[in-house]
């Protein structure tokens, strides 16, 4: 049978499994058709799994058995950095091109309990480095919207699996708007969580203060749903938050924009769709607030030191001789920098190198110990603002999506797609992406509303309202 993959939701796809409209094999079997078809071009997908069909049949028997929940049977897309066990994990490079990981994500776990449907790994930026989904060592990822454009980065191909109707969902990480900035470029929902409110365990690092998993949806209820499932305390990672602290729900309807951080260096017609959004909301009863937030300005500058001090941290791991890509050398070191030099890209490169650089000897007080300051100044800034607000509201991305190629030999250009994502990374404040409207050449437009500490369900509620007003 025909299904209308465009429009369906995940609360109807459910509701018709109930009803036996059609079966999971059914859909799963739709969706690979579609991969097969677009995928070539696109390239979202760097591999589909052979058990799909498989996984599908499994989560039927649970509508069967009774058992079944709102995310039985759904057809998901995973970013390659996600760890499944028994399948190749890469994180987008050819340092990890054979790496089959040996168990199961949190969050993998989580969906497989309930009969989820894993379609496959999608590409992404190598190691997550990037805003375009160009740095992968297996090609770059198009957008389904315009194929000369790129999807946005690093969960690219996360995205453009959903918005190229090869996914019903949809899984990425975040360390600086890796997933609300892909959502953007597609016209999708995405969110950037509380940190510690979804575990990062079983999810090849990047930047430990920084990494947080993030789902993507048509609308603003598919990511409520993934969410709320996927939110919870998980003894084996560090850094998730136990239960009794979370879920926080705010009573107000004040929006602060901080309009200082974007009168320069934003499109021009990024600037009127934002207008016209805040418009909707006026007239929905909502009030809006100018806020000053000074020390913001510096968050691009802060997390360009913090995260790549990270990074040389996390990939030091990977050197040739315990796992991964490895070239014979007639020394150790010979071996070190064969393995690393041929195995990781440029983009990567030029991130461990700035790394080591920050942290080292002389230069660690003046510019890692003065960011981490700063990235205080910045936490303590936004948690006032949050006193005065319910809300702070930016664009999600300066820019339209753009050309493939057209930013890649000017990486400040590239890092300055991150402007408004960084404030909420720095800080660990929830943040979520909402498609805006669409351009006269039909790109799409995006907002972004920043919330309190687990504070996600209000968020949640006024993406929806949001919705309903547009």
């Amino acid at each position: 049978m025909k299904i209308d993959l465009k429009n369906l939701t995940i609360e109807k796809a459910h509701q018709d499994f109930k009803s036996g409209k059609y079966s999971c094999r059914e859909l799963a079997g739709e969706y690979l058709k579609v991969i097969k078809e677009k995928n070539p071009e696109i390239n979202a997908y760097l591999e589909i799994y052979d058990d799909v069909l498989k996984q599908a049949d499994i989560a039927q028997e649970m509508f069967k058995n009774g058992v079944a929940s709102e995310l039985t049977g759904i057809p998901f897309a995973i970013k390659d950095i996600i760890l499944i066990k028994g399948k190749i994990s890469s994180a987008g490079s050819k340092i990890l091109e054979n790496y089959k990981a040996s168990y199961d994500a949190t969050v993998i776990k989580d969906l497989k309990k309930v009969g989820a449907v894993f379609l496959g790994r999608t590409n992404m930026d190598e190691f997550a480095m990037g805003s375009s989904t160009q740095t992968s060592a297996y090609g770059v990822t198009r957008n389904p919207i315009d194929l000369s454009r790129v999807p946005g980065g690093s969960s690219g191909g996360s995205a453009a699996a959903l918005a190229g109707g090869m996914a019903l969902a949809a899984l990425g990480t975040e360390t600086c708007g890796s997933v609300r900035e892909p959502s953007a470029f597609c016209g999708l929902v995405g969110l950037r969580s509380t940190y510690g409110a979804i575990s990062r365990q079983g999810v090849i690092p990047m930047g430990n203060s920084l990494d947080q998993v993030g789902p993507f949806g048509k609308n603003v209820r598919d990511a409520e749903i993934i969410f709320n499932f996927l939110s919870r305390y998980d003894k084996e990672d560090s850094t998730s938050v136990p239960d009794n602290l979370r879920n926080h729900v705010l009573g107000g309807k004040k929006i602060g924009v901080p309009w200082h951080l974007f009168k320069e260096g934003v499109d021009s017609e990024v600037q009127e769709n934002f207008k016209q959004s805040l418009g909707k909301f006026k007239k929905a009863g909502y009030e809006i607030v100018d806020i000053e937030l000074p020390y913001c300005k510096y968050s691009l500058a802060v997390y360009y030191i913090i995260m790549p001090a990270e990074v040389s941290t996390n990939l030091a791991r990977f050197d040739g001789i315990r796992y991964g890509y490895s070239v014979k050398g007639e020394s150790l070191m010979d071996v070190y920098k064969k393995s690393r030099g041929g195995g990781f890209g440029k983009e990567a490169r030029r991130r461990i190198l700035l790394g080591t650089y920050v942290l080292s000897h002389g230069y660690y007080d003046a510019y890692y110990n003065k960011a981490l300051n700063v990235r205080e100044k910045i936490r303590e800034e936004i948690f006032n603002a949050f006193k005065k607000v319910d809300y702070i509201l930016t664009p999600t991305v300066p820019v339209l999506p753009f050309k493939l190629g057209e930013k890649l030999d000017d990486p400040v250009a590239m890092y300055l797609c991150d402007i408004f994502s960084a404030p909420a990374n720095l800080t660990g404040v929830p943040s979520i992406a909402l498609p805006s409207g669409t351009s006269k050449d039909g790109l799409p437009f995006s907002i972004q509303f920043m919330a309190p500490y687990f504070c996600e369900s209000s968020l949640f509620e006024i993406g929806k309202r949001f919705e309903a007003i547009k």
